[in-house]
């Protein structure tokens, strides 16, 4: 598998556990990296877990009743130095039985990733919302 397409496939990887609401499965995805988004940067996969945890409402069902979508993916990668850094745009929709469905935040990622051992992981993710709709059923301190 290409650089590029592993790369991708973290990025898609982390908006499928969000929406799963798998916050033990980020927690092990980010498990080496930097997570900054509105709050305090946090690191290490317990870190990252509890803060999902304690961030995002989830239903019944398991979920927090979301879509991530990943566009505008632009990865630069250093072959020779194993770094690789990616631009992304992320749009998260929401539908609840009683919302209907819609946008409810949009905004950047800036992700950097390192190879180890022949694999490529997430070294930092820093999240920037710039677009905010109703979040009030998605995150806890709305």
């Amino acid at each position: 598998m290409s650089s590029h397409r592993a790369i991708e496939n973290l990025i898609a990887r982390y908006a499928e556990l969000v929406d799963d609401g798998d916050f033990a499965g980020l927690g092990g995805l980010l498990q080496d990296a930097t997570f900054a988004g509105s709050g305090e940067p946090v690191r290490g996969r317990d870190a990252i877990e509890k803060m999902f945890r304690d961030t995002l409402i989830v239903y019944t069902d398991g979920t927090p009743r979301t879509q991530h979508v990943t566009t505008n993916i632009a990865i630069e990668v250093d072959e020779e130095a194993g770094t690789a850094v990616a631009r992304s745009y992320v749009t998260v929709l929401q539908a609840l039985p009683d919302l209907p469905l819609q946008p409810i935040a949009g905004g950047r990622y800036h992700d950097r990733f390192e190879r180890r051992d022949g694999q490529w992981r997430f070294v930092e993710r820093r999240v920037r919302i710039n677009l905010v709709g109703d979040v009030s059923r998605h995150l806890r301190q709305a």
